[in-house]
């Protein structure tokens, strides 16, 4: 794919290049993330879930018949009775796909980088608002904050990028 050149005042200063790169970093983690837990997936076939999950519990100091440990437990002993392990570690490739897929057009400075970013981003909001009503914490309120960050951020750099004539490309 040939580069095309950057439009003039959008993403043109170090400062604003600095903070692409930084979430395109971010992104690609996240990616390298997804594909690990994905082949984490297949590292548990054919493995006693429910035992692996109740020594976990025991490990972080609860009791598997509390209610959150139970409810883990009965999903888990629901998940795996289904089997349906490739329909997860697809899902945990194609998560991976999308976010290596963002890093890059974020990386080399593309207008799609940008939109995939802020759309994907935007998404999570709602559910983190849910998420942070019910259960308030600074882990919640400090992932909102970012989150909103990043998808301001790159609205603006949109914004800049149409204002210099390069339209949604």
């Amino acid at each position: 794919m040939p580069r095309v050149p950057a439009v003039p005042g959008a993403n043109d200063t170090p400062a604003a290049r600095r903070a692409l790169r930084t979430i395109a970093g971010f992104e690609a983690l996240k990616g390298v993330v997804a594909l690990i837990a994905g082949v984490g997936v297949l590292g548990l076939l054919h493995r006693d879930l429910h035992h692996i999950a109740t020594a976990l519990i025991g490990h972080v100091g609860l009791t598997p018949g509390e209610h959150y440990p139970a409810l883990l437990l009965a999903g888990i002993d629901r998940w795996s009775g289904n089997g349906d392990w490739q329909l997860l570690t697809a899902m945990a490739a194609a998560y991976a796909l999308l976010r290596f897929t963002e890093a890059y057009g974020l990386w080399h400075d593309r207008a799609w980088g940008e939109w995939l970013g802020a759309l994907s981003g935007a998404l999570y909001i709602p559910f983190e608002l849910w998420h942070w009503a019910h259960r308030p914490t600074a882990a919640a309120t400090a992932v909102i904050a970012v989150n909103a960050a990043v998808v301001v951020f790159l609205g603006w750099q949109l914004r800049k990028r149409r204002a210099a004539g390069a339209g949604p490309a």
